[in-house]
């Protein structure tokens, strides 16, 4: 039986979490590298914001990835943002990140680990939140269904052009 699990990174498993999983060519533009995740948690954490990495495992190997955020990670990223915005952010846990590698898409792989991060996020192990936010670019399609079919709402007041699409689930 197969078992969909969220893991903490860890040094053990990094590496196949970080270099080993790949999204299609196509897809290359719509996720963030894994790397790059990382070193921006690192960022986060190390200026009093929250970053929550996690590796995506099937029966214990890493398939995905995926962070989430709580609150606010640094006032100076807010200052060209709506203060609607803000106040929602600052009340909000957020998928952060999210990504299947390219061999395990299309199995439901990623539903189930969405469905694992939002009971995570429930448990509200950093503190209360009235929603969860997410952002994806407007032409992932297949991002934009599953968030959907989750109960994930598109806030196009907040959108701006050529950048991503916020969608927000109230808790």
């Amino acid at each position: 039986m197969e078992q969909i699990t969220l893991e903490k990174i860890t040094y053990k498993n990094y590496v196949k979490t970080i270099w080993g999983l790949k999204v299609t060519p196509k897809q290359k533009h719509f996720v963030a590298s894994n790397t790059g995740s990382l070193a921006e948690a690192y960022v986060a954490l190390t200026n009093g914001g929250v970053a929550l990495p996690f590796a995506i495992c099937r029966n214990k190997k890493p398939i995905g990835f995926l962070m989430i955020g709580y609150g606010v990670n640094s006032e100076e990223d807010c200052e060209d943002e709506n203060p609607e915005f803000i106040e929602m952010v600052k009340k909000s846990y957020c998928l952060w990140r999210f990504m299947i590698d390219k061999r395990y898409q299309g199995r439901g792989y990623g539903r189930k680990a969405m469905e694992l991060a939002l009971e995570y996020m429930r448990s509200f192990p950093c503190g209360k939140a009235d929603s969860i936010w997410l952002s994806y670019e407007p032409e992932n399609e297949v991002a934009k269904k599953l968030y959907a079919s989750f109960g994930f709402v598109e806030q196009p007041q907040w959108y701006k052009e050529g950048e991503e699409m916020p969608a927000i689930l109230k808790l």
